[in-house]
């Protein structure tokens, strides 16, 4: 490896400026491999710098985020163009088996938001006692290193939580004791505050999830017809009766789908009817998966099968099925599986760095 210093060119023969960019355009997979060249492409590499130019350049890329049951606390990251997963640091979080918490990213950081552990005491049957938290981690993936942040006001689990316009809202939920709560609030990840926000107009006895529809948040609660809007730039919670199919939800270029009876469906919009896109029963048996838009396509992820006819344990999955809901003729396409991961998945995000 030859040694060059921060005083010297990034290329030679090129400005800084430009070595810059041609460096930002190398997908984000292939940086360690960068870091081993010089100090000063390690240096590049992990500032924050190179982020701004791959947004000002159009290169940055969108990854896909999984945390599943199978290793404890364990992230995966998947690109999708080059079919490839990579394992982050464990995050160094005190709650074993941490789940029913939010995850957003924002600024090219992964962020982890309260929940509690999954855990159960082999010898006893016993759940930990962390049902919900307020904590707050972050990930760098430039740097690949986790930072505690500022936690919550309100400690809590199985809440709706959306990355919107730079910062980070969270709604509802239940608290350590399980008893659900309105509360709201939003984190500014550049102050690391966290401030109050209107309570919702409604809280129910399940659990809730937040999805961003045209530059709006909205909450929806398990088995609920009713969702919650946040409007008035975050003073107002309105309710809507869309009375949309129940299932797991994602979003694909802005449309809204949802697994609903063995089936793909658009979700109805103002102007037109609930779609079927495309039928998924090979994936009846198969529960605790995590589901979620990345291109043009929904992305199905781990999980288990259960119990049946013709297996009679839980077997957990690394699996990845992939269907293009743009295509003339839809059809289910697998992805490499996750290399660590396996089993339930407590947490799916995109990360845009």
């Amino acid at each position: 490896m030859f040694e060059c210093t921060m005083a010297s060119t990034l290329l030679d023969g090129l400005p800084n400026e430009v070595a810059l960019q041609c460096l930002a355009r190398v997908p984000f997979l292939s940086h360690p491999v960068l870091q081993l060249v010089c100090r000063s492409w390690r240096a590049s590499v992990c500032s924050g710098e190179l982020f701004k130019v791959r947004n000002q350049i159009g290169a940055t890329e969108e990854l896909l985020c999984v945390l599943a049951y199978e290793p404890e606390n364990m992230w995966q990251l998947y690109d999708p163009l080059r079919d490839k997963w990579i394992t982050l640091p464990v995050m160094p979080s005190q709650i074993r088996n941490i789940a029913r918490f939010g995850v957003a990213s924002i600024a090219g950081k992964l962020y982890v938001i309260g929940g509690g552990s999954d855990r159960v005491d082999p010898l006893t049957g016993d759940h930990d006692r962390f049902f919900a938290s307020n904590e707050v981690w972050s990930y760098d993936p430039l740097l690949r290193v986790w930072a505690q942040r500022a936690p919550m006001l309100i400690a809590r689990a199985m809440f709706a939580c959306c990355a919107l316009d730079g910062k980070i809202i969270v709604a509802g939920g239940f608290t350590n004791c399980r008893k659900s709560i309105s509360k709201a609030e939003i984190y500014d990840p550049e102050a690391d505050t966290w401030e109050p926000l209107p309570d919702l107009r409604q809280a129910h006895s399940s659990a809730c999830s937040g999805l961003v529809i045209k530059g709006k948040m909205h909450v929806l609660h398990k088995g609920v017809p009713t969702v919650q809007i946040l409007e008035d730039g975050g003073n107002n919670w309105t309710v809507e009766d869309y009375s949309w199919l129940q299932g797991p939800l994602a979003m694909v270029r802005g449309e809204l789908y949802v697994l609903s009876n063995s089936c793909i469906m658009k979700q109805r919009g103002e102007n037109y009817p609930d779609k079927m896109v495309s039928c998924a029963t090979e994936f009846q048996s198969r529960i605790g998966f995590g589901m979620i838009g990345l291109g043009d396509n929904i992305y199905l992820v781990g999980g288990v099968i259960g119990p049946g006819p013709r297996n009679q344990c839980i077997k957990p999955l690394s699996d990845v099925d992939i269907l293009n809901v743009t295509s003339e003729r839809p059809t289910w396409r697998p992805g490499s599986p996750m290399t660590h991961c396996r089993g339930s998945i407590f947490g799916c995000a995109l990360l845009r760095i």
